[in-house]
């Protein structure tokens, strides 16, 4: 078998920054904005940059951005109004203004899903299918190759909701990640046709890691008045692993019943199918949901290193898993896989690679809730 060479695979000497929070939702994003000053500045940067470059698509400016994302800020101020909070909080701590915090956490909702940048692969099992009976969750972060170097990891401990352990990157509320009551979140951008003004998505998935019980969680990724939505695989320490497909309006519950699940950018669910738009953009969701449930389903039992083989896969190139900011495409289409993380809710516990996990470590990290 031929071995390519794959361009563009920057590696990282040190692990991801852990940032540990505690207190009021103000006073954690304050703390997140210090402490990741640099990262939340650089987003930012990146945001304007990339939306300058799409404006022929979408005829957008930066200071259109912020009047847009502004249109969603009361509907998350009425539900939400602690992680509008948090917002604040990393905008003062990071030193930027309020709003250019507000367009990053709206970008998919200001940008109308136009830019199709997102090709996250999630998966879970079960204790069943594990080979120590731990409960086991995978998610490829794939995002601009810019915000790379903005990763971090925040352990938090919120003074009315339950500690949790999450990845994320710039100005960008947490969300991916799990919570000291044994519920895991990962998110992955899905392309509804209804989508409105109303509850940012990333604010939406922001409240699901405060849930005490799956139940909740499910219904916290259902709020009235939520702008669209993400597919958000839900995995619970009792084994039970739900994907929540969502759009503004509608939802469809899927159940992992033979103890192991997959999902990717794509609607899965038929009626869900329907609310797609544009699926022929959609391909390589598609070609790595394939590839990701063919190597799940070859191993009976699984375990974390089983699963980082799955994040490493090539196949498919330049739709492979692990995926690769390959030179010569266009440039909004340029996303390559920032991080890649696997959790153990059993020890609950977060391994982690910075970059692209077939270059780079895995480091461990630990909720101590």
């Amino acid at each position: 078998m031929v071995k390519h060479e794959i361009p563009n695979t920057p590696t990282h000497n040190t692990p991801p920054p852990l940032i540990e929070v505690s207190g009021t939702h103000h006073e954690m994003g304050r703390q997140i904005g210090e402490a990741a000053r640099e990262q939340v500045q650089h987003s930012i940067a990146n945001a304007r940059v990339l939306i300058d470059a799409a404006y022929s698509s979408l005829e957008l400016t930066w200071q259109g951005a912020q009047i847009q994302s502004r249109k969603y800020l009361p509907f998350a101020e009425e539900r939400y109004p602690q992680y509008v909070d948090e917002m604040r909080g990393i905008a003062e701590g990071a030193n930027v203004d309020f709003t250019d915090v507000v367009v990053l956490n709206a970008m998919e909702a200001v940008t109308t899903d136009a830019l199709h940048l997102t090709r996250c692969t999630s998966m879970a099992v079960n204790e069943e299918r594990t080979a120590d009976g731990h409960v086991l969750a995978a998610h490829n972060e794939d995002w601009i190759p810019e915000d790379e170097n903005d990763v971090f990891v925040i352990s938090a401990k919120p003074d009315k909701e339950p500690p949790f352990l999450a990845m994320t990157y710039g100005g960008l509320l947490p969300n991916v990640g799990f919570n000291a009551y044994g519920i895991a979140q990962f998110i992955d951008s899905v392309y509804p046709s209804d989508s409105r003004i109303g509850i940012p998505r990333l604010v939406v998935a922001r409240a699901v890691l405060s849930s005490h019980r799956i139940s909740g969680a499910i219904g916290r990724t259902l709020v009235q008045q939520r702008a669209a939505g993400y597919n958000h695989i839900l995995v619970h320490e009792s084994g039970e692993i739900y994907s929540i497909e969502v759009s503004a309006r509608k939802f469809e519950i899927l159940y992992a019943h033979d103890g192991h699940m997959v999902h990717t950018n794509h609607y899965l669910d038929s009626q869900m199918k329907q609310m797609e738009k544009a699926p022929e953009e959609l391909l390589s969701s598609r070609v790595r949901y394939f590839r990701a449930s063919r190597l799940l389903q070859q191993t009976e039992k699984h375990t974390i290193k089983s699963l980082q083989a799955i994040q490493q896969d090539h196949v498919n190139i330049p739709n492979s898993i692990c995926n690769h900011n390959i030179a010569g495409l266009d440039p909004l289409d340029r996303e390559k896989t920032i991080n890649a993380l696997v959790i153990d809710l059993t020890m609950r516990e977060m391994h982690i690679a910075w970059g692209n996990p077939c270059e780079n470590a895995y480091h461990t990290y630990h909720l101590n809730a």
